[in-house]
């Protein structure tokens, strides 16, 4: 016997936070918060697992089940996010953990169960490594982080900087901008947008840090963007800017923002988030010195289950996300959560 026990979690996150503050490799979406976030705004129920050893917390594992008759039956640590996973003080923990996960997953009648690991893959388990996470390990100070920079990058900042583009740091009163933003850019890229209470609730949780950073032109959101923070490092999950005003550079002048926001909040590392290497976000990121660090999607499968294949690049959906993209933007904004509600 381990000596560990693994319960589904009923607490308010206190007990549960404490543990995921002590562990080096715990992420940002390890957090109790984000249970909260995904629930009330995808109505998607969690199991919180968290495993003890003689009544002291060694492990936590964050599962999310979803379900529909389009995308399949699975549960995901943790959807929407780029991080999750197992997270344990005890090796012990993480086969306990884990055998419980599968437990739910026949419980729940689900295909496959995936974990979102940064870091070390678990041995033994199927595993894709398509995509990896652009991180910039911050300069000691701005100045010497914007000579870091080369020539043509500070250009293209300069340039917004003199077209008359105007950067907004805020809250609340900017998502209104933001999505705006955001919805065309989804559409334009053929993929199905977030309900804007996704983002209302990620801005007002508590704990997420979250600040909204946004390029106006005349008054006009023409980019922006969602930042938050946990320990030294500030990350982007989301930023979008109109096409229409790429000549400006607007994109270029929302992470130069991003970036001096991130030093005056003391941060150490500025996380770009998920890009499959060598596309076009990935070269973007590459440009301001983010060096890309594997993540590690690892999977439980039912009997006969193969390792899941839900991307745009799929050619399952390739003519979906064709289509998509000859919607008008306001009909996206109605058919677009509903759908994207089931999409991890």
């Amino acid at each position: 016997m381990s000596g560990v026990s693994v319960e589904l979690y009923r607490g308010e996150g206190e007990e549960w936070d404490l543990f995921v503050g002590s562990q080096p490799a715990a992420t940002a979406y390890h957090r109790y918060l984000w249970k909260r976030v995904v629930e009330q705004s995808f109505g998607h129920r969690g199991y919180y697992l968290l495993a003890r050893r003689g009544g002291k917390t060694v492990g936590v594992l964050p599962l999310i089940h979803m379900k529909s008759r389009l995308f399949g039956n699975f549960l995901v640590s943790v959807p929407f996010f780029n991080y999750g996973g197992v997270l344990c003080s005890d090796p012990a923990a993480r086969s306990a953990l884990l055998s419980e996960g599968e437990r739910i997953m026949a419980e729940c009648g689900a295909s496959y169960l995936e974990l979102r690991h940064l870091g070390e893959p678990i041995p033994g388990l199927a595993t894709k490594s398509h995509k990896v996470t652009m991180i910039l390990e911050l300069a000691p100070d701005l100045e010497s982080q914007w000579e870091r920079f080369d020539a043509k990058l500070r250009n293209q900042v300069r340039k917004a900087q003199k077209s008359g583009l105007q950067a907004v740091v805020g809250g609340s009163e900017l998502l209104e901008g933001f999505y705006r933003v955001f919805c065309r850019n989804m559409r334009d890229l053929g993929t199905p947008v977030y309900a804007s209470r996704f983002f209302e609730n990620v801005v007002r949780a508590t704990g997420s840090e979250a600040t909204v950073i946004s390029i106006l032109l005349e008054g006009e959101t023409i980019a922006s963007g969602i930042m938050t923070r946990f320990r030294d490092t500030v990350e982007v999950p989301w930023a979008s800017s109109n096409r229409d005003f790429r000549a400006f550079c607007p994109n270029n002048m929302l992470y130069w923002e991003a970036i001096k926001l991130a030093f005056s909040q003391g941060a150490r590392r500025f996380d770009f988030g998920r890009s499959t290497p060598d596309e076009g976000t990935y070269r973007f990121k590459k440009q301001w010195g983010a060096k890309p660090v594997p993540l590690y999607w690892q999977y439980l499968l039912a009997d006969g289950v193969k390792v899941p294949e839900l991307n745009p690049s799929n050619p399952k959906f390739r003519l979906a996300v064709k289509g998509w993209q000859r919607l008008p933007v306001v009909l996206t904004r109605v058919l677009g959560p509903p759908i994207v509600r089931n999409i991890p």
